[in-house]
Formats: structure tokens, C-alpha cells, sequence
């Protein structure tokens, strides 16, 4: 594919952000009219004349610019087809006219632009109907004398208390921006609208209210002669525009339809609630400015729907009694999704009515089949939450949201579900659970037996546009034994206290445990959450309720079914006990269950993908799949060596911010390893089916089969570049710091591994292909690392690694993708923890005065003695491989 794959990609992590876009005009025919907008819109206030002289100068003027406008019915003619709504839209044969009401002027809207329709190179990216891409907030103000509408954004992430002295530089020091312009055409019929043409934002013309090949990070802009408007609509709080836009890039055209929604918001904004970080939700950064700080106030505010109970309620309410609120959160299901998969996406949509009688509302959440003959209705109108069905090759899921980012409010959620994520449900189910569930053997499952997963994804993908992050601490707060009890599991429920973490499918249960809740679930600390951030009170301000807000999190401070872990950088997963894809309280011991598991199946694997007259494909596939959740298990292994617990603690609370993981816990990982990873398991290496096919993995440009020495060459390398990592390293260093021999040391581990990768060589024997892989990918990553640690530090080294976050910004997409590409991919982070112990940054001057240099130096010339000792070896092969190493070593520390 021409397009840039990597850039378009990357850029989508951006693209689904809050903002919005503008209105329409109306006019007026009387001069002190105009005159009185001009002096009572903010930016024209320091015109207003101050005496009698004056005003009749300032009316002279407005009735000279007055009669240089056309009358309304030459811009607006016979010809015109209007649409009445919040913004009258008038097409006038090619020509499209906003008009707006004066009463609009200065109001916030949000201008909210989707992907609407999308060829196939698009497609192929994963952009489709229904993503978000752009939003802006806007403002419409009247020039009266340039005859403009101006169109202005500003951030809402700032305020400042009314009367205070400091409003005053407030108002100075943060003032809106000017985005765009339009010509005023003429004045509305009743004199109180302005009328003026906006073809050049929507047409493709000017991409000041739709930056849409750039936010995709595509090449050049939209062709103004290959795009056009197509439709317009209007309604009492909103209005649409739909385009056609085309762009040439590296030879290739490509014509997308996106949908701006222009979105009236509330004159009063919801009262704010303040984000904990104890508990997992979205939020909207707000600063307050106010006369009596010493330090300017940061908050974040939580992304929550509007529940409130309606008047006649309150009162029952307040009293605990369940009321339906004013207005209930609402889904509509895409009509393009396969009849047998509604309901059960209806279903994984109604679980939530639980959560929310947690706090105080019945009926808050339903689901409905969108309207197919309803000419107001239209997915891609801000109006209604759309679950949109994707025709796509893409196995994914993403639930953004729409936020009013005065606020946090969401007024809008569209659950992007692709069609192939069915894929990557059936290869995870017949993985984790195929030796314990007979049903989860086949090529294609039972439509029962797939909708348990399909519901599973649709109430994942419902918490995240209710607010609710990934929580991928959940899962350890289940004991890994206890995943092995039907009563267990059967109370509980499903894998995890929370449907918001990776806790996929029940890998530790073995066959013999009779094991049934195996699916996760909406669970414990789901229902809390849910509480916590939609309870209503009638308390004045977000301030008032603090305290109440944080009682309820104290409730259960000590539980660990209550904890929220944030998910981390696949790059450098710091807390064991909040990894995705993870099952219980310790790595070790579930990852060893699951190895049970994967052994049963590997033999199995011909049997259960076959097809008369078809050929290996399914089976080389589903071994990719297998070493995929093997090669799992050993990241998640590996997060406990050096792996610090993360908390959040706040002043009151026995809880440590970090905790060193134990050592013996530290030395088990390196165990693990040795023995399940680093010595690769036969029943891996040397699986039948590898006489009919390789491992296959898919990729972009195609399926790939990957020899297996190949394939565990490229895996041991990871494992062993991420164990000899710098931040590890030093995380380790700090434990031994503060802990002295309580700690599990640099020195610990790389005696541990020296012990497991040279076994053999200890003993004299002699090596086979694998075994000297294993040995060059250490030493390799040992002279590698330690060499990068050595490089002169330079001023661009020390803020390379100093990114701005946007993680509150980016868009819900949940990796709903197969092992077999995953493994070769960094894990998606939807948040993070944003102090990430140890990063780069902090230690960037520390790489040549570590311990760890010392360590590894020390390590390779250990290494190194022990080979010269066995270089008189019998067998050739391994003769050479050490006098390889040898000089590997030797050129590395530069040894004469």
C-alpha cells in the first residue's frame, strides 16, 4: 500500500479528541439594533459609544454598512431549499447559507467531525464510520463593522472565580483565538439573524473546521475540485454537514464522507465532579484561578453522563429510593449488524443497569435497534449513541466518547465494532479455554458459544464510554488457586472483579476442576465505580462533595476487589499487579497452569483446525496463536523481576506508593524463565504439526510462516533485551538500596542467569541449535546494552525521551488483536500510570556511573572465563560457537 501504514496509525491515537464548530446567522434591519450587538458581544464592548454624539455617529456608521448588504431575499431566494433547526441551512443551487440567531451569538457550541463512508485503503487502516477525529469549541461573533462572522475556539480548560481581582488578567490572559471568517451576506427577515455562506469550510476548500487528511496524517490537503458538500440537516440543537472529501497522495486518490456535527451545549454547563486516582474514570484537565490561592488549582474532571433525577423525584431519591432520571443513557445498534449478534449486544449493554442502581437510578442505560425509516434519525448525529458495525477486516473494538470539555460531560458514545474481532475471540477462547471446554474446539463456534464473548466485549466497550478506564489491576485480586474453583467462580464471576482489564478467559482452570464461569464479567468494583462518579447530590459545587466522594473510597481502602490498577507502557510495565492479559495474584503460578493447558492443546491442534480438501493455514495459525499466549506468559513473568507494586495513597491511608516486589517472588521469575523460556520446551519446538506447516502470523502484507528457530531466536532476544533493560536494572539497584539483603539483586539475577543459560557449559556437554542461540542472544544483549549505556551523554540524549502526554486525549482502542501479531507489537496503553517508576528521563545522566555497567562488564568477563575453559570441546559445533564468544566478548571490552 502506497499510503503511510506506520504514520496513519500512529496518528489515530490523536485523532478522537473533544472540540467543536460553528453556527449560523441571522440579521437585523434596525440600526440601534445592530448598534446595541456590536456594544453588548464581548469583543466589540470597547466601541460603545458614551454619549448621545456618539451613538448617533456609531448609528450613521451601522446605516452606512447597513445599506451595502443585499436584501434577504436576493441572497435567500425562491430557489433556496431550507432546513429550520438551532441553525436555519439554506442551499441556494450550489451555495449553502448558515443563519443565525442573535441569541446564539457568543454561545458554546461543539463542533464534532466523523468518518461517515471510507474506501478500501482506508478501511485497511482501521478508519471507519463512526471514529470521532476532530472536535472543536466554538463561539459565533458579529463584526458590524468588517460585516463578519467571526468564528473563535478557546480552551475551556481554565477559569477563574467571578469578582475576583484576578478574573480581570484572567480575562486578558486568556482570550479566545479567531479559527475562521465569513462574510456577512444580509440581515434575517425579522432583523434579529445573520445570514452568511459557509461552503469554503465544508467543500474542501479551507481546513481551518476540518482538518481531516491531516489529523490522519495523510500527505496534502483535500481537492477542492474533486470534493463537495452533499447533505445538510437541521434540528432543534444541532445541525449536520456531510462531505465528500478527496486528496492525492503518492499517487493514489482517496475520497472520504465525514459528518460535522455543529452541537448547541447547555447555556449551563453540569457541575463538575473532581477525578480521583484511586478510581479509574476519564477525565478533562480544568485550571481554577481565584484571589485566595497561593498556587493555582489543577484538577481533573471526571467524564460522566448527566444523570439526574427528575424534580418530582428528589426527594425520594435522597432518600435512597431507585427513580428513573431525567434523561436515560441510550444505544442505538447499527441496523448492519447480523441479526444473531443484536441482542446479545443489547444484552452486554443492559448489564450495566446494575451499576447504576449503585447509584440510585433504574432504567439509566438501554439499548434499542436504531430506526430504519425515521428520516430525523442518522447515526453520525451527535444526538444518539451509536454500537456502528464495520464491514472490515480489522479485529478490533474502540468505545470513545464525546466530551463537553467545559465540564467532563458526555453527551455523545460511538462503539466502533469491527467484524473480524470475531477472529480474534475464537483464537483467545480456543487457546486459553479449548482443553477444559469441548465447545471452544471448533473452526467456528456455536452462535451461543460466540455470543458469551460478544457480550463480554460489548459491556467492555460500554464501560469505556461511560467513563471507566482500563483497570488492569482487577484480575490479581482474585488468588490464583481460587480461579481454579467452580464455587469460586461461580459467586465471583468470570475472571476478574472488573470487565474493565484484559482478564480475558480462564487460563488457569484445568480440565479436571469442572470450571464453567469462565468469561469475564461486570463485576464488583465495575458496580462501585459506577457509583461513585454518577451518585448525584444537590450539593452547590464539586468542592462540597469532596469529602463524601472520597468516604466512599476509604469504605474500602483494604479491599483488593476494589483496587484500581492503571494500565502501563507495554515498553516498561513496572507493576506485576496490573499487567493486561494477566490472570491472579501471581504470574508465576497462573503462567504454569496455563503451560499445562497449551500442552494439552499442541497435539491437538491438526485435529481441531481441520477441513477436508483444505490446507494447513487454520493450524499454523493457531500454533502462531499458541506460542503467542506462551510467549505472554513470559512478559508477564518477566514484570516481576524488578517490578515495583504502585499505589496511590493519600494522607490517612496505610498504603505504600511502592513496594519492591518480593525477592523470592523475583527469584521464582528467573526460574520460570529458565526453565520454560530460555530452555525451550520441546513440546514447542518440536510440535507435529510443524510436518504440514509452520507457525503463520498475519501481518499487513500478508501471511508469513516463520521457521521455528527462527521465530524463537527473535523471541529469546526479546526476553532477553527486556530483562537487561536500564530501567529494570536501576529499580532493581533502588530495591537494593533501600533493602539491602532482602532485596533480589542485579547481582542475584545475573548469577541466576548465568547458572540456567550455561548449564551445559558448566558441565562440559556439548550444545545443540538452540542452546547456542540462547547463549549469543545474551551475550549480545549484554555487550549491546552495556555499550548503549556507555555512549557519550549529549543534550539532545537527555530530553529525547521528554514527550508531551496526551493519553487523556486519546481514543478507547482496545486490542482485541490475536496473539500471533500482538507479540510482535508494543502493547497499547490507554492511560498509563502516568509517574512510571524509573522512566528514561530520570536517569538519563545516571547510565555510566550505574552499577549495572559494573554489573554487566563483570558478567561478560565471568562469562568469558568459563569459555576459554571449554574451548578444547570435542564437538566442533560448540567449539566454535565458544571461540565466537570469546572474541565477541573480548572486541566488546576492547581486549588486547
Amino acid at each position: 500500500m502506497s499510503l503511510n501504514t506506520h504514520t496513519l496509525k500512529k496518528t489515530l491515537a490523536v485523532a478522537i479528541m473533544t472540540t467543536c464548530i460553528l453556527g449560523g446567522i441571522q440579521e437585523q434591519t434596525q440600526a440601534a439594533i445592530l448598534n446595541q450587538e456590536q456594544s453588548e458581544t464581548g469583543v466589540f464592548k470597547f466601541f460603545k459609544k458614551k454619549n448621545k454624539k456618539a451613538d448617533k455617529e456609531d448609528a450613521k456608521v451601522t446605516d452606512e454598512k447597513k445599506s451595502t448588504l443585499k436584501k434577504y431575499d436576493d441572497v435567500i431566494t425562491s430557489d433556496a431549499v431550507s432546513q429550520k433547526g438551532v441553525i436555519d441551512i439554506h442551499r441556494v443551487k450550489k451555495d449553502y447559507f448558515f443563519e443565525l440567531d442573535k441569541s446564539l451569538l457568543g454561545r458554546d457550541f461543539l463542533l464534532v467531525n466523523k468518518i461517515s463512508k471510507v474506501p478500501t485503503e482506508i478501511n485497511e487502516l482501521g478508519f471507519n464510520k463512526g471514529i470521532n477525529y476532530q472536535n472543536l469549541l466554538i463561539k459565533f461573533e458579529l463584526d458590524t463593522i468588517l460585516k463578519k462572522v467571526w468564528v473563535k475556539t478557546y480552551k475551556a480548560a481554565y477559569s477563574s472565580k467571578k469578582g475576583d481581582a484576578i478574573t480581570k488578567s484572567f480575562e486578558d490572559n486568556y482570550i479566545s483565538s479567531i479559527r475562521e471568517s465569513f462574510d456577512l451576506s444580509c440581515l434575517g427577515k425579522d432583523s434579529t439573524s445573520y445570514v452568511f455562506k459557509v461552503n469554503k469550510v465544508f467543500d474542501g476548500s479551507e481546513k481551518s473546521l476540518n482538518d481531516l487528511f491531516g489529523i490522519l496524517g495523510m500527505p496534502g490537503s483535500a481537492v477542492s475540485t474533486l470534493s463537495k458538500i452533499d447533505e445538510v440537516k437541521s434540528f432543534p440543537e444541532n445541525a449536520i454537514v456531510k462531505s465528500l472529501l478527496t486528496t492525492k497522495a503518492e499517487g493514489i486518490t482517496v475520497s472520504i464522507e465525514v459528518t460535522s456535527n455543529i452541537v448547541l451545549l447547555n447555556e449551563k454547563p453540569m457541575k463538575p465532579r473532581f477525578a480521583d486516582r484511586r478510581v479509574g474514570f476519564f477525565s478533562t484537565k480544568h485550571f481554577y484561578f481565584n484571589d485566595d490561592q497561593q498556587a493555582l488549582e489543577n484538577r481533573e474532571l471526571v467524564n460522566r453522563w448527566r444523570l439526574e433525577p427528575k424534580k418530582e423525584d428528589v426527594e425520594r431519591y435522597l432518600a435512597g429510593e431507585l427513580v428513573e432520571p431525567q434523561k436515560q443513557i441510550v444505544y442505538y445498534i447499527d441496523p448492519s449488524t447480523p441479526k444473531q449478534w443484536r441482542q446479545t449486544i443489547k444484552d452486554g449493554i443492559n448489564d450495566w443497569q446494575i451499576a447504576f442502581e449503585q447509584a440510585g437510578f433504574k432504567n439509566a442505560i438501554i439499548a434499542k435497534d436504531a430506526p430504519i425509516n425515521d428520516p430525523d434519525f442518522d447515526g453520525d448525529d451527535v444526538r444518539y449513541s451509536m454500537v456502528t458495525y464495520a464491514a472490515s477486516s480489522q479485529a478490533n473494538a474502540m468505545g470513545p466518547s464525546v466530551v463537553d470539555p467545559r465540564s467532563g460531560e458526555i453527551i455523545e458514545a460511538d462503539i466502533i465494532w469491527w467484524h473480524n474481532v470475531m477472529t480474534a475471540l475464537q483464537s483467545w477462547i480456543r487457546i486459553q479455554t479449548g482443553a477444559i471446554d469441548p465447545k471452544a474446539r471448533a473452526n467456528k463456534f456455536e452462535n451461543e458459544h460466540m455470543a458469551h464473548a460478544i457480550r463480554f466485549v460489548s459491556s467492555h466497550e460500554v464501560g469505556h464510554t461511560l467513563g471507566l478506564m482500563h483497570n488492569m489491576g482487577a484480575s490479581y485480586a482474585y488468588p490464583v488457586d481460587s480461579l481454579r474453583s467452580k464455587t469460586y467462580t461461580d459467586r465471583m464471576g468470570g475472571t476478574a472483579p472488573s470487565i474493565m482489564d484484559y482478564a480475558r478467559f480462564n487460563y488457569v482452570a484445568q480440565p479436571e476442576d469442572g470450571v464453567e464461569n469462565i468469561t469475564p464479567q461486570i463485576g464488583v468494583y465495575d458496580i462501585f465505580a459506577i457509583g461513585w462518579a454518577y451518585k448525584w447530590n444537590n450539593k452547590n459545587t464539586p468542592w462540597d462533595e469532596l469529602n463524601d466522594q472520597s468516604a466512599m473510597i476509604r469504605k474500602h481502602e483494604t479491599d483488593p476487589l476494589y483496587h484500581y490498577g492503571p494500565q502501563q507502557d507495554g515498553k516498561n510495565t513496572i507493576d506485576p499487579s496490573a499487567q493486561s492479559e494477566d490472570l491472579g495474584d501471581n504470574s508465576m503460578q497462573a503462567s504454569r497452569y496455563g503451560l499445562k493447558n497449551l500442552k494439552r492443546i499442541v497435539p491437538q491442534v491438526e485435529n481441531w483446525t481441520y477441513e477436508e480438501g483444505q490446507d494447513y493455514e487454520k493450524a499454523g495459525k493457531m500454533m502462531m496463536g499458541i506460542i503467542g499466549q506462551w510467549f505472554t506468559y513470559a512478559n508477564h513473568v518477566v514484570t516481576n523481576i524488578g517490578g515495583v507494586y504502585l499505589d496511590h495513597p493519600v494522607y490517612g491511608e496505610q498504603k505504600a506508593a511502592y513496594a519492591h516486589v518480593e525477592k523470592a517472588k523475583q527469584k521464582d521469575a528467573i526460574k520460570y524463565l529458565i526453565d520454560e523460556v530460555i530452555d525451550i520446551p520441546a513440546w514447542l519446538t518440536k510440535a507435529d504439526v510443524y510436518n504440514k506447516t509452520y507457525p503463520i502470523k498475519e501481518s499487513p502484507i500478508g501471511d508469513i510462516e516463520y521457521a521455528p528457530t527462527t521465530l524463537f531466536r527473535d523471541l529469546h532476544a526479546r526476553i532477553f533485551y527486556s530483562l537487561l533493560q536500564k530501567e529494570r536494572l536501576l529499580r532493581m539497584l533502588e530495591n537494593e538500596a533501600v533493602n539491602g539483603n532482602k532485596a533480589y539483586t542485579v547481582a542475584n539475577m545475573l548469577d541466576d542467569l548465568h547458572q540456567g543459560i550455561f548449564k551445559k557449559t558448566i558441565k562440559g556437554y556439548k550444545l545443540n541449535v538452540y542452546d547456542r542461540q540462547s547463549q549469543k542472544n545474551y551475550i549480545d544483549a549484554l555487550i549491546i546494552t552495556q555499550n548503549k549505556a556507555m555512549e557519550k551523554t549529549t543534550k539532545k540524549a537527555l530530553h529525547s525521551d521528554c514527550s508531551c502526554s496526551l493519553h487523556h486525549h486519546m481514543p478507547v482502542l482496545c486490542d482485541y488483536s490475536v496473539r500471533s501479531v500482538g507479540m510482535f507489537e508494543d502493547e497499547k496503553a490507554d492511560g498509563g500510570d502516568s509517574r512510571n517508576f524509573n522512566r528514561n528521563l530520570v536517569y538519563a545522566t545516571m547510565n555510566r556511573v550505574s552499577d549495572a555497567v559494573s554489573m554487566k562488564r563483570g558478567e561478560l568477563m565471568k562469562i568469558r572465563s568459563l569459555l576459554k575453559k571449554r574451548l578444547t570441546i570435542n564437538d566442533q559445533a560448540t567449539r566454535y560457537h565458544y571461540t565466537d564468544l570469546v572474541l565477541r566478548i573480548e572486541e566488546a571490552l576492547n581486549m588486547k
